[in-house]
Parts: C-alpha cells; sequence; structure tokens
C-alpha cells in the first residue's frame, strides 16, 4: 500500500490543573472541562490516536507498524524499538501547576514499569506574560539535603525557576526535576512512556476525586540527577526556510522550521518517519501532486520513505522531529 502524510485525531486528557486553551486557542473539539492535554499522536496503550484521513483512517499507529514494519516508521528506529512505535506528541495547556516531578530512564522505567522512559522536550507557545517553569536546581544540592527539604516542606526553595515566553525551548532528561508552571501552553517530544514520579502537589485535592493525588517520593529519589547545570535553556536559531537545530539526542531529534514562501524537504537519505507540529501559522504540505493543511496547533506524520515534500505558507513555524 502507498504511504501519505497521515493526520490523526487526538485523545484529550482531563488534568487536575487543566484550562480551556486547547479548545478557545487551538480550536479542539470537546465538550470535557480541564482538559490539559492534547495527545496528537499517540501509541500508548489505552490512548491510541487514530488516522483521520485517507484509506488508513481509523487504524492506530500501532496497526500500521505491526502490518508494515519498517516500511513504516524505518528499519533502523523497527529494529531498536522492537516494532514498537518509540514517541508521543502532544500540546499542554496549564491552567494551574503541574506537581513537581521527575521522570526514570530506560532502565529504570523497564525494571518497574516495563516501559519506555522519559526523555522529553518543551516548546513553549503563547503563554501569560508571567509565566514560569521550574527546571533542575538552584543550588548545590545532594540526595540527603534534598530528602532534609522535602521533609520540611521546603523543597521549591532550592528548585530553578525560569520564566518563559513563546519560543523557548527546553530539554528535560530523565531524572532532571521539573515542573510545568501556572499559564504555560507548550508542544511537548517525548519517548512513547505514560510513567512519571509525582513528588510535590502543593497539598492540593483533584475536584474530580475529591482526593488528593499519590506521591511517588520514594520511586523519585533513585531516579533524580542532582547534578547543578549553567543553564537549562536550548539555544537555536530561527532562519528563515532553513533547518534550525533544536534537538539532537538518542531518543529523538528535532529542528525548527520558519516558512515563509515555500521550503523544500529531502528525506531521501533518512531511514525514520518525520513529523510536523505546527506551532504558528498555517500552511500547506504538498506530496505526490496532494495537499495536506496543516494549522496551527495541528500534526502531521510522514511515514519513513516519502522522500520528498513541499511547505507552503505566508509563515508558518513548525517543529520537524524524527528518529
Amino acid at each position: 500500500m502507498k504511504f501519505y502524510p497521515l493526520k490523526f485525531k487526538p485523545v484529550f486528557h482531563y488534568r487536575i490543573w487543566g484550562g480551556e486553551r486547547l479548545k478557545t486557542h487551538f480550536r479542539k473539539d470537546y465538550d470535557e472541562e480541564s482538559i490539559g492535554e492534547t495527545w496528537e499522536i499517540s501509541a500508548v496503550p489505552g490512548s491510541e490516536t487514530l488516522v483521520e484521513n485517507g484509506v488508513y483512517a481509523g487504524k492506530t499507529i500501532n496497526e500500521l507498524v505491526t502490518v508494515y514494519h519498517e516500511d513504516f516508521i524505518g528499519k533502523s528506529v523497527y529494529k531498536k524499538y522492537k516494532g514498537e512505535f518509540p514517541l508521543l506528541i502532544k500540546f499542554i495547556d496549564a491552567k494551574k501547576p503541574l506537581s513537581i516531578q521527575v521522570h526514570p530512564n530506560d532502565q529504570l522505567a523497564k525494571e518497574r514499569h516495563n516501559s519506555f522512559g522519559k526523555n522529553e522536550m518543551w516548546y513553549i507557545m503563547p503563554s501569560f506574560e508571567d509565566a514560569t517553569i521550574t527546571v533542575g536546581f538552584n543550588q548545590e544540592i545532594d540526595k540527603e539535603s534534598y530528602q532534609e527539604h522535602l521533609k520540611n516542606n521546603t523543597l521549591t526553595d532550592v528548585l530553578n525557576e525560569i520564566k518563559v515566553s513563546e519560543g523557548d525551548a527546553f530539554y528535560i532528561p530523565t531524572g532532571r526535576i521539573h515542573a510545568i508552571g501556572k499559564g504555560v501552553v507548550l508542544a511537548e517530544i517525548q519517548q512513547s512512556s505514560d510513567v512519571t514520579y509525582r513528588i510535590y502537589d502543593y497539598d492540593r485535592k483533584d475536584a474530580v476525586t475529591g482526593k488528593k493525588r499519590q506521591l511517588h517520593t520514594d520511586h523519585a529519589l533513585d531516579a533524580i540527577d542532582f547534578e547543578l547545570q549553567d543553564s537549562y535553556h536550548t539555544d537555536y536559531d530561527r532562519k528563515i526556510n532553513q533547518t534550525n537545530e533544536l534537538i539532537n539526542t538518542p531518543f529523538f531529534n528535532s529542528n525548527f522550521l520558519q516558512v515563509q514562501g515555500n521550503l523544500k524537504r529531502d528525506y531521501s537519505h533518512l531511514d525514520s518517519f518525520v513529523i510536523y507540529m505546527c506551532v504558528k501559522g498555517n500552511g500547506t504540505l504538498i506530496n505526490d501532486g496532494m495537499s495536506y493543511k496543516l494549522g496551527f496547533g495541528e500534526c502531521l506524520l510522514l511515514p519513513a520513505g516519502l522522500a520528498d515534500v513541499q511547505l507552503e505558507a505566508t509563515h508558518m513555524e513548525l517543529l520537524e522531529i524524527y528518529m
């Protein structure tokens, strides 16, 4: 069967901290309240996204990988991930702050949960003017002093808070303590995992359950990387109609593309699928004589083997993601 660019139906997730902007600003179609995440491309069991367009409509990524193997995701990707789709693509709206948390690496996640670890990247989209995130520590700290702060309810005193604005990018490797702050909207690229160790949740109760959410402080202790970093920002260029490298990791790669007019992309050298996340504006992708609309807050997946595409827009900003 011939492949083509795939659009998926997102899966919507209620979150205690969720807002309304994924509906009001992204024009996502749902009726529930406090939707904090839209999972745009997901192979996570129970939250698998369905293809929306073309002859594969109604199929999940897992079904396509099962049938078409390396032809769909790439030979090296299929071999490395043993036939599993490796990424989870989201948009997040934090009306309230997320819990202070950390993610386990591949080894811990495999041992404890039979899952991938959770390395991820955040790209900040239009957010509140005073919006902040928490990434890492603001001073030298070891396991013992960390536990003392946790016991004394002073953990936030030693965490690194960063004011953010549109276009800021952050890589959050496994082990790095972090939280998305109130008013932040972002695009998230991560390994295909739903494993999170919640450390501190402001002593709040979930309005739906009436209960406090479970903490995972014991599991988190073995997962945290206490090394202090000089900077947590990811610096990158924003050149028009050129490839601007964002992240290059063993888990995924991402570039920033700013399209004005026409931009041709040649993937004949790439042994991987490609995902586009539209983070500003809108435009059109052309492949094999067919046009595919790509608007703000939308994603397209190009199966492996789609060598040539053309992007057209008055102004469109994309995250280009591949393995």
